[in-house]
């Protein structure tokens, strides 16, 4: 097994700083002599200790010739120079005196001129991973391109967190790459190809055909890539994980699988998803529906109460309002009418509005999804949802009542819930 180092606490404990330190240091200390190092790390909306591992990591390797780190956006919007310093933790002072030789970048997927293609996975080959999921909606082949600076450095050293996932099973691993560094087309297939699995058949399944496809495009890139894969519960690390992106992000997963999944006995009637700060368009929001759906009785209903909410999303408002949240049959029966809407866009519209049916041009949903932010009413149903005010919404009053049906989840959008 190709781990050089790990650490895991026990049960409801957190690793502490010293052994934090000692770990990376055991896994990184001496490894990148004289490389120029890319180091791909989450944006704001994944929780990690970026500010204690940056400073960590930095001082580790010291002997690098070049050390840049870069945020693996996927299409999340770009981070200013303010807040690239406020997610490493560090001042703008000290940006421009003790950090000044560490690059600190943003990907960008839609720039053609920063992206260069190093492979393509055929439709036989897609066809093949996808098995009975195959649909001639995802297409002909995919390029797979990848962010050119990926081919500049000696070494790419991957930084995150592993959660599940409601596209690939569990995230993190070589999903920094893909989508996190890539081109449009490898996020579309892989997404789409997740909503055609649907979140049900995949969310917290660790081997899933989206994550073999994103290992195979991973497998056509020449740089060398070492993982530091992170269990985080709360705000604290749980385990940590170094070595190759194959082996260091299995270990995580498995830890992953037993830290972060909540099995319940009784499926909910009604749960608020108290969606954080951290997601502040709904494209990341709704991740409060996705951790919550396996636990949702038929008929029941998802409240995603955001009260700090206001935007869908800022890259992809405009094709959302388009398509609105449904139910992925009534995409995949009305494909002439969808098809122009990039497929990526289409996923994140069925995993929101959960799965259902579409016969005879009725919808049926499995379940109500509720908005409870500050994106109004009219929208909300213009996107084919249901609307609460959340100034009426007192989360006090739902505490506690599990045994009515009703369940709060304070910080949303990490822990699954899935019914035992």
């Amino acid at each position: 097994m190709a781990v050089f180092a790990q650490a895991t606490a026990p049960e409801k404990t957190r690793l502490e700083a010293d052994t934090v330190q000692q770990t990376l240091a055991t896994g990184l200390a001496g490894r990148f002599g004289r490389a120029r190092v890319l180091a791909l790390i989450p944006d704001h909306t994944r929780t990690a200790p970026l500010p204690l591992l940056f400073r960590l990591v930095v001082a580790l390797l010291h002997d690098a010739q070049q050390l840049d780190f870069m945020v693996a956006l996927g299409t999340h919007p770009p981070l200013d120079p303010d807040a690239l310093c406020a997610l490493v933790g560090i001042t703008r002072a000290e940006r421009e005196t003790t950090y000044r030789q560490i690059g600190l970048l943003n990907h960008a997927w839609d720039d053609p001129a920063a992206l260069v293609q190093i492979g393509v996975l055929e439709q036989a080959q897609i066809q093949q991973i996808a098995g009975e999921n195959w649909h001639p909606s995802l297409g002909g082949d995919t390029p797979v391109r990848i962010n050119r600076r990926a081919l500049e450095y000696d070494h790419i050293l991957i930084i995150g967190p592993t959660f599940p996932h409601e596209v690939v099973g569990f995230s993190g691993g070589a999903k920094y790459l893909f989508p996190g560094i890539s081109g449009a087309e490898m996020i579309n297939t892989t997404h789409w190809l997740g909503a055609l699995i649907t979140i049900l058949n995949t969310i917290g399944i660790k081997h899933t055909p989206v994550r073999d496809m994103i290992h195979a495009a991973a497998a056509c890139l020449p740089t060398p890539v070492t993982l530091v894969s992170l269990v985080v519960v709360g705000n604290d690390l749980a385990g940590i994980f170094i070595g190759d992106h194959l082996d260091a992000w299995q270990a995580a997963a498995d830890l992953s699988a037993q830290r972060h999944i909540r099995w319940v006995e009784t499926p909910f009637r009604r749960v608020l998803s108290h969606a954080p700060a951290m997601y502040d368009e709904l494209w990341t929001a709704a991740k409060a529906m996705y951790k919550l759906e396996p636990a949702i009785a038929d008929g029941g209903e998802v409240i995603v109460y955001a009260p700090h909410l206001d935007t869908v999303s800022r890259v992809h408002g405009a094709y959302i309002y388009e398509a609105g949240y449904h139910v992925r049959d009534y995409y995949l029966k009305q494909w002439d009418r969808f098809k122009h809407i990039p497929s990526g866009v289409l996923a994140h519209g069925t995993h929101l509005r959960g799965s259902g049916l579409y016969e005879n041009g009725i919808e049926r949903a499995r379940i109500q999804v509720t908005l409870a932010t500050r994106i109004p009413s009219e929208d909300c149903r213009r996107l084919g949802l249901d609307y609460l005010n959340p100034d009426d919404i007192n989360p006090a009053e739902w505490q506690g009542r599990e045994a009515e049906g009703l369940l709060y989840v304070p910080k949303a959008g990490e822990m699954l819930y899935r019914l035992r």
